[in-house]
């Protein structure tokens, strides 16, 4: 074993913290791109090394013990400094080349990125451009993503955030589905036979049956945490949906219900670290995607 004061392995700490945050080896092997064994591995020798268990190990589950919490502290102190510096690093980066990540809802991703993109590659082919398609909010801090594309303002005061528009989003249905059912001109002409498809959080749901107490859960007979999959299934006559005024524009088969009783306004915000405005490529990146979404903000 070596000695306890030897050098401290940081591919050693990387493997202990991911596997603690996310409770398993193939986990953490899949957020830090190696394989499992390897992190097995990591994780092993961190704990030779210190001479400490750092997990209880059961069958093959895993459970970080009171020694581990305690050094789990420090290392996640640890990795926010490494962050740090390597947001400071790149921050000084003034080459318009190389790789900058944005991301964005699985939706936006599909049906509206891609034109900007086309934009991007015809101003700065040297960037290579990484789409993190995600409906979770990326944590930005730790370099999950560099550009995000988010409807909430974050609060952290290392993120530098601007808001680029406000859309709508409103009720929509295919013309042929609409055909059948009828259109409604009031929340209370929805029938029993009317299909909805909701989003995986329940939103939607809980706002139109605060509108229509008739409005039933059994009514939702498609439910889907993926902004793409809900839009197909729109267009394809399946339900009705909510979804943002953009994307239904570009979507010639369907038609908005009731946007005088179903409307919310949807803020647009581009989000980057605040070390990283100084980066000369994220920083183009930044300039055009906020130039796009601003010349097609519909609320003036």
């Amino acid at each position: 074993m070596r000695s306890r004061n030897s050098a401290f392995d940081w591919s050693q700490a990387q493997a202990f913290l991911a596997t603690a945050e996310t409770g398993s080896f193939s986990g953490a092997a899949e957020r830090l791109g190696l394989s499992q064994p390897t992190v097995g591995r990591h994780v092993a020798a961190l704990e030779s090394d210190l001479g400490l268990l750092l997990f209880d190990r059961v069958g093959k589950s895993l459970t970080i013990n009171d020694k581990g919490l305690a050094l789990l502290t420090h290392v996640k102190a640890m990795k926010e400094a490494a962050d740090l510096v390597s947001l400071s690093a790149l921050g000084q980066d003034q080459r318009v080349a190389g790789p900058v990540s944005v991301t964005a809802s699985d939706a936006f991703c599909a049906y509206l990125l891609p034109p900007i993109i086309e934009r991007i590659r015809l101003a700065y082919p040297e960037i290579q451009v990484e789409i993190v398609s995600s409906n979770d909010v990326q944590d930005l801090r730790r370099r999950e993503a560099d550009i995000a594309i988010r409807n909430v303002q974050p609060k952290h005061p290392d993120l530098y955030a601007k808001r680029v528009r406000t859309t709508k989003a409103y009720l929509y249905g295919a013309s042929s589905y609409l055909d059948v059912i009828g259109r409604p001109a009031t929340l209370e002409d929805i029938s029993d036979r009317t299909t909805f498809i909701g989003d995986a959080t329940g939103r939607v749901f809980q706002m139109l049956s605060a509108m229509n107490g008739a409005i039933t859960s059994k009514q939702f007979s498609i439910i889907s945490n993926s902004g793409v999959a809900l839009w197909e299934l729109v267009k394809r006559g399946q339900g009705l949906a909510v979804m943002f005024e953009d994307l239904a524009e570009i979507t010639p088969e369907v038609e908005a219900v009731l946007q005088n009783e179903v409307f919310a306004d949807v803020p647009v915000w581009l989000v980057t670290h605040g070390e990283l405005k100084t980066s000369a490529r994220i920083r183009a990146i930044f300039d055009i995607l906020s130039e796009e979404l601003t010349a097609t903000t519909l609320d003036g």
